[in-house]
């Protein structure tokens, strides 16, 4: 075997692995949105103390999703947006938090803008892995339409008719996101693995 072959037996391993392990996350996350998103539901109109504390768990969350992002591509040469990430997720966590102290509109506010951020690395980070992977166009999907969501949430934060359940669209469109990703690596998986 020459060292060609024998390097692209190595990329072709770490890219399959790489995919399984983001392939489980992408699973994960999903049902993690699903079950927010009922939660929401549910307790939104009915309980506020539960709903704020689903508001400050959703952005804590996406800090452990980040490390197990990072985790999961460990063979990744740059972890700088992941780690952007976390450090955003993180601060945001605390700020709807604080945000929750004023009201709902301020919390919006606060996750408005979280998600723009968050989506503007996640698109940075399927187009990245694009190339390597595949099966990362629901990503950069989500990514752009989390910037979207974020601008909305932020423009209706003082709309009387709006409220934390209009946050459950974003989470169930999150995980929508992350199941087409999920399937999407699995044909990775799946031709990497015939090659």
């Amino acid at each position: 075997m020459t060292s060609i072959s024998q390097s692209n037996t190595v990329v072709n391993g770490q890219s399959v692995e790489t995919a399984r392990s983001l392939r489980k996350l992408y699973f994960t996350r999903a049902a993690f949105s699903v079950i927010w998103v009922i939660l929401i539901a549910l307790f939104a109109k009915t309980s506020m103390g539960i709903a704020s504390v689903l508001l400050i768990i959703y952005p804590a969350w996406d800090v452990v999703g980040t490390f197990l992002d990072i985790r999961a591509n460990h063979s990744s040469p740059s972890k700088t947006p992941q780690y952007v990430n976390a450090v955003i997720s993180s601060i945001t966590t605390i700020a709807v938090g604080i945000a929750l102290q004023k009201g709902v509109p301020e919390a919006l506010i606060v996750f408005g803008t979280w998600a723009i951020g968050t989506g503007l690395i996640q698109l940075i980070l399927g187009l990245r892995r694009r190339k390597f992977l595949g099966g990362q166009w629901p990503m950069i999907i989500s990514g752009a339409q989390s910037i979207i969501g974020g601008t909305s949430f932020i423009i209706l934060a003082h709309d009387p008719t709006k409220g934390i359940t209009s946050l459950a669209g974003y989470a169930a469109f999150g995980a929508f996101y992350y199941l087409l990703a999920a399937f999407s690596l699995s044909k990775t998986v799946k031709q990497a693995a015939s090659a």
